[in-house]
C-alpha cells in the first residue's frame, strides 16, 4: 500500500490498560503541516451471526456500560492475543450462548471508529448449530440469549435498535449476500 503522504514523526504512549492503549503521535500531514494525533489501539473483535435451520438467529441483550443502556447485539467479543479471529469467533459463540457450529462463513471486516481507533470487527455467519452451556464472565452476568426470526433482526438494525457496529454489519452483510432470508 502506498503511503498517501502522512508520516509519523514521534509516538508517545499516554495510557495503557488490559483493554486498550492511548497514543499521541506527532504526525506530518500530506500538505506538510504537523499535528498531534491522539488515537486508541485496541485488539480486534469478532461478531457471530448464529442462525439455526429454522431461520432463527441467536441475539443477546445486555447492559452496555459505556452506553448506559441495555442493547440488542449478536454474540461478540475481543480476540485474545493467543488466538486468531476464527478461534475467537468459536470461543465467543460458545461462551455467550453455549452454541457450537459446524459451518462458518466470513462475512467481512468493519472498522469501528476510524478517526479514533484501529479497532476492527470480524463478522461471521455460523450454521449447523449445536446447543450447550453458556460460560459467562462477571461482566456478562445479565446477558440473555433470545431467538428471533432473521427478518426481525434486520428490522432491529434498520430501526436503530441494534447499534453495535459489528452486529449491524454482520446482519446487513448476510442479508445483502443472500445468505439468510
Amino acid at each position: 500500500m502506498v503511503d498517501p503522504g502522512w508520516a509519523r514523526l514521534a509516538s508517545e504512549e499516554r495510557f495503557a490498560s488490559a483493554w486498550f492503549t492511548v497514543w499521541r503521535d506527532r504526525a506530518r500531514r500530506p500538505d506538510g503541516s504537523v499535528t498531534d494525533y491522539d488515537h486508541v489501539v485496541a485488539p480486534a473483535a469478532v461478531t457471530v451471526l448464529a442462525a439455526d435451520g429454522a431461520g432463527l438467529v441467536a441475539v443477546t441483550r445486555q447492559w452496555i456500560y459505556v452506553h448506559r443502556e441495555r442493547q440488542w447485539r449478536l454474540p461478540a467479543g475481543r480476540v485474545e492475543s493467543s488466538e486468531n479471529v476464527d478461534e475467537a469467533a468459536r470461543r465467543e459463540l460458545r461462551e455467550e450462548t453455549g452454541i457450537s457450529a459446524e459451518s462458518w462463513t466470513a462475512l467481512g471486516v468493519i472498522n469501528c471508529a476510524d478517526s479514533l481507533t484501529n479497532h476492527r470487527d470480524h463478522a461471521f455467519l455460523a450454521t449447523g448449530l449445536t446447543g450447550g452451556t453458556q460460560r459467562l464472565d462477571a461482566g456478562e452476568a445479565d446477558l440473555e440469549v433470545h431467538w428471533m426470526p432473521f427478518a426481525r433482526v434486520v428490522d432491529l438494525v434498520l430501526g436503530g435498535e441494534m447499534p453495535h457496529a459489528g452486529s449491524s454489519f454482520a446482519v446487513l452483510a448476510a442479508k445483502v449476500k443472500g445468505l439468510l432470508e
